[in-house]
């Protein structure tokens, strides 16, 4: 089969589009023929690694050798003790850290899929799993949202902030959008009751205060997002620059020891429930994704290039044809 090698770190010119053997499932695992995938900041990381792994002899090889976790397709065959599901199910859901999804075929653990909805479409499914989850994950379980909530999505028109704009108004919040100007109108359609463009208005300055803020895309300090909490408010971390990130990670636990506002970053788990949460949502069109630019398999390497600039709206989603021969 065809398949993204990655067999040393480095930039998305180092990838290879190359032929592989066709992986066998284990036995709690299911083989699927992938339609599409989806390529998230998890991938970049892994392509270009970690400083400290380049340096430490042994490690500069790649362990895993073909990137991708989302994806969506086909069930070509299950392991023996695989029960949910059967060759020629549709199915969406993530391979697992190992990745394997920019391929023909891969393989993925039974409890990392579920059915996909016959009302949308592989590169739509595809596109879901890793930034929907973060984004439920985020607003409901690290930030207790509730109906009612003022609920800010910073970093609103990327792959988890598209999600969490939908999400966040389907738990009945009050949401305000911050983007770019060129997606203003994109936020809107998506359902942001409010929508700032960071250019013009700086949320940390407007006096307002909120409930519940997921940092998507995380600019400011998180003293100024604190600062834009309302008394018992959350501030959820869940991207943006290593910089930001550390200073969450480091100072959040602390500073949420005094008063009443809290911050927390956290690594979303992707779980067979959550997938079926989310499919239900798909299902009755609650949630659509929001797909910036679509690639065949072939030109993975401009796909991840392009989410290494950092300026795309939604997600960005691989596809592979029908019918590929392993």
């Amino acid at each position: 089969m065809k398949a993204i090698l990655h067999t040393r770190y480095g930039p998305p010119e180092a990838l290879q589009f190359t032929e592989v053997a066709k992986p066998i499932p284990k036995d709690d695992e299911v083989l699927v023929q992938i339609r599409a995938a989806a390529v998230n900041p998890l991938d970049l990381f892994l392509m270009r690694g970690a400083p400290v792994i380049r340096l430490i002899p042994g490690l500069r090889t790649p362990k895993h050798r073909v990137l991708g976790c989302d994806m969506a397709g086909r069930v070509e065959a299950v392991g023996r003790h695989v029960k949910q599901f059967q060759p020629g199910d549709e199915v969406f859901g993530v391979t697992g850290f190992a990745g394997g999804a920019l391929a023909e075929y891969a393989c993925a653990p039974e409890d990392k899929l579920t059915l996909k909805p016959a009302n949308i479409s592989f590169e739509d499914a595809a596109a879901v799993p890793v930034a929907a989850i973060t984004a439920l994950q985020g607003l409901r379980d690290k930030g207790r949202i509730q109906p009612g909530s003022k609920v800010l999505v910073d970093g609103a028109s990327g792959g988890v902030g598209t999600f969490a704009v939908q999400i966040a108004k389907s738990f009945g919040a009050e949401v305000t959008a911050v983007c770019s100007p060129r997606n203003v109108d994109r936020a809107r359609s998506i359902g942001a009751d409010h929508v700032l463009d960071y250019t013009r208005e700086d949320f940390a300055k407007s006096g307002q205060r909120y409930d519940l803020i997921l940092g998507a895309n995380v600019h400011h300090s998180i003293f100024a997002y604190r600062r834009a909490l309302s008394r018992h408010g959350i501030y959820v971390i869940v991207g943006g620059g290593f910089a930001r990130i550390l200073q969450a990670m480091l100072l959040g636990p602390l500073l949420s020891l005094t008063g009443s506002k809290r911050t927390r970053f956290f690594i979303a788990k992707i779980d067979q429930k959550d997938l079926v949460f989310l499919k239900d949502f798909l299902a009755a069109g609650k949630v659509a994704p929001v797909i910036d630019r679509r690639y065949p398999l072939s030109d993975a390497a401009a796909a991840l290039r392009y989410l290494e600039e950092g300026h795309a709206q939604g997600k960005i989603v691989l596809t592979v044809e029908d019918g590929n021969d392993a």
